[in-house]
């Protein structure tokens, strides 16, 4: 979990670490982790820049469970809706259901967008400012409370949008194939096991979980 001191610091390129720092950091606390780095190259996650929490989850709750293409198209759609501009709580509050739906929106998604806008103005969902001075585990208590954002959602709005330096999603799929194939197991560990050695990664486990995503597009030795 960040610190508040680490949660306000921000580093170039959208970090709240330094990068450097944190590969140097895990190749001397994990040699194992340290060969899987030499093989997958160069540490290179991009942050993407996070102007409104709420438009970054919005899009997250369109895009869940498709496709990029369909679910950019349905986006473009939904932002359409209100001029083309920014989404705002209040729009989708406001707007029907009909024309939500139309724009290729389930239902399931709609009730979510519409939870999320009333969340966000009555201040659960917190504001940017806010958030940056917020630790990794109140921002997952905030925003889980939203319908249809789980823990995973957050923590990769905390990895790729915030830049956080410690976070290991163990509930991820691919992290845990990827550990398993670094590790020579035969399968992969199971969430709670990945969190007990994932111990050894603080605080950059953020950096070593992406060498894990890279670990399954590797090809095999």
């Amino acid at each position: 979990m960040a610190t508040r001191k680490a949660a306000r610091a921000g580093r170039g390129g959208g970090f709240c670490y330094d990068p450097e720092e944190a590969v140097r950091h895990l190749r001397a606390a994990d040699p194992v982790l340290a060969e899987l780095m030499e093989r997958a190259g160069p540490f290179a996650l991009k942050i993407r820049s996070l102007h409104d929490p709420f438009e970054a989850l919005a899009r997250n709750i369109v895009f869940q469970q498709l496709h990029g293409k369909a679910a950019e198209a349905i986006h473009a759609r939904v932002v359409a809706l209100f001029g083309g501009g920014r989404l705002r709580p209040g729009d989708v509050l406001g707007a029907k259901d009909e024309d939500l739906r139309g724009a290729g929106l389930s239902a399931a998604k709609l009730a979510a967008l519409r939870d999320l806008a009333a969340k966000t103005l009555d201040g659960t969902v917190p504001t940017l400012a806010r958030m940056r001075r917020m630790t990794d585990e109140e921002i997952v208590e905030r925003l889980t409370q939203v319908r249809g954002i789980g823990r995973w959602t957050v923590e990769m709005l905390l990895m790729f949008r915030l830049g956080r330096a410690d976070v290991l999603p163990v509930g991820d799929f691919a992290v845990r194939k990827g550990f398993g194939l670094a590790y020579g197991l035969r399968e992969s560990p199971k969430p709670k096991e990945l969190s007990e050695y994932g111990e050894r990664w603080r605080p950059y486990r953020s950096v070593a979980s992406w060498y894990m995503w890279r670990a399954v597009e590797l090809p095999a030795e």
